[in-house]
C-alpha cells in the first residue's frame, strides 16, 4: 500500500477534502495549508520516559511544551485573531502540552470553535488511554482527525517506555500499566476509525528498546484500517536522557519497512503544543516583523 486509494478505506468525500488541506495527512498540503495548536490541556494520564513537559517554554520547539496555558475562551480569541491573518490555517488541533482526553477544557475549546468555526477540520492528538471512555464526547464536538501515540503493542516492550499510567484514579506501573494502556489504544483506535475518524500513529524510534517492534506495530495498524504512521525520532531527554536517538538512517529504513502496510509520514517537524503556520514556518516563535513578511507573502 505504497500509494492509499479512496477504495482502501471507509471514508466520505468531505473527509477526503480535509486530508488534502490537512499537512500531517497529506505531504502536498504542508506547503500550502496550516493548523493551529492551543494548548489547552496541562495535564497527562500516563508518564512516558522521553517526555518531559514544559508550560514556559521559549527556545525548544519539540512536543511537550508551549510558552503559555489558554482557557478555552482565550484559545478561541487566538483562533479568531490567527485564522483572519492567515487564512490558509485549515486545521484546528489540540495536542497538550499534557494528553488532551485528561483535561476538560478540551471539550470545552472544541465546541466553542465549532460553533464559530464550523468548516474548520478538528484535531487532537493523545496517547490513547482514555480513548474508548472519551469516544462519544469526540464524535460530538466534530473531531474528525486523530492522532494516538502508538510505540509497542507488545506490553513488555510498552513497560519499557512507559513509566506508568494513572487509570480510573489509581497508578499502575510495568507490564499490568502496559496492558491496560495498550488494549485501550488498540480499542479505542478501532472505535474511531469504526465511527469514520481518520486515523494517524505516531511511534517515537527508541533503539535498543522498539526498534525492531515497528513493523509488528505497522501490520496490526494496517488490519485496524489506520490512515497513516509517522515514525519519530527519540528526543533524548527526561528519564531517557542518556539513551541515543536513531540516525536519519535507522529512522529511514524503519519507515521503509513499514511502508508496505501503513502509509508513512516522512515529512513531520515534531511541532511544538502552541505552534502555528505552515509544518515548516512555526510563526508562534516568530518575531513580529517575520510574521509580518509570512502574511504579505500568503
Amino acid at each position: 500500500m505504497s500509494e492509499s486509494k479512496k477504495s482502501d478505506f471507509n471514508i466520505d468525500e468531505e473527509s477526503w477534502r480535509k486530508i488534502s488541506e490537512h499537512p500531517c495527512y497529506d505531504k502536498n498540503a504542508q506547503h500550502k495549508f496550516g493548523r493551529i495548536h492551543l494548548p489547552v490541556a496541562p495535564k497527562c494520564n500516563i508518564q512516558c520516559n522521553y517526555c518531559e513537559r514544559d508550560f514556559d517554554c521559549v527556545n525548544e520547539s519539540r512536543p511537550g511544551v508551549t510558552s503559555e496555558l489558554l482557557t478555552p475562551q482565550q484559545a478561541l480569541e487566538k483562533t479568531r485573531q490567527v485564522l483572519k491573518q492567515y487564512p490558509f490555517i485549515k486545521v484546528v488541533a489540540i495536542a497538550g502540552p499534557g494528553d488532551p482526553l485528561a483535561n476538560d477544557e478540551t471539550f470545552e475549546t472544541f465546541e466553542l470553535i465549532k460553533k464559530e468555526f464550523p468548516d474548520v477540520t478538528l484535531c487532537m492528538s493523545t496517547n490513547g488511554l482514555a480513548l474508548p471512555e472519551k469516544m462519544p464526547d469526540m464524535i460530538r464536538v466534530g473531531i474528525t482527525t486523530l492522532t494516538v501515540t502508538l510505540n509497542a503493542i507488545d506490553p513488555k516492550i510498552e513497560a519499557k517506555i512507559c513509566d506508568h499510567i494513572i487509570y480510573k484514579g489509581k497508578v499502575y506501573r510495568g507490564i499490568e500499566g502496559a496492558e491496560i494502556i495498550i488494549k485501550n489504544q488498540l480499542e479505542g483506535i478501532k472505535a474511531a476509525v469504526d465511527a469514520g475518524i481518520v486515523i494517524k500513529i505516531n511511534t517515537v524510534l527508541i533503539p535498543g528498546i522498539n526498534d525492531h517492534h515497528v513493523v509488528d506495530i505497522a501490520k496490526k495498524m494496517n488490519e485496524m484500517g489506520v490512515y497513516i504512521m509517522n515514525i519519530m525520532p527519540l528526543i533524548n531527554q527526561a528519564a531517557f536522557a542518556d539513551r541515543r536517538p536513531p540516525t536519519t538512517e535507522e529512522r529511514k529504513k524503519a519507515q521503509d519497512e513499514c511502508e508496505p502496510y501503513v502509509k508513512q509520514m516522512r515529512h513531520c517537524r515534531q511541532c511544538r503544543s502552541d505552534a502555528y503556520g505552515l509544518l515548516s514556518q512555526d510563526l508562534s516563535q516568530m518575531s513580529e516583523k517575520r510574521r509580518q513578511i509570512i502574511q504579505i507573502k500568503k
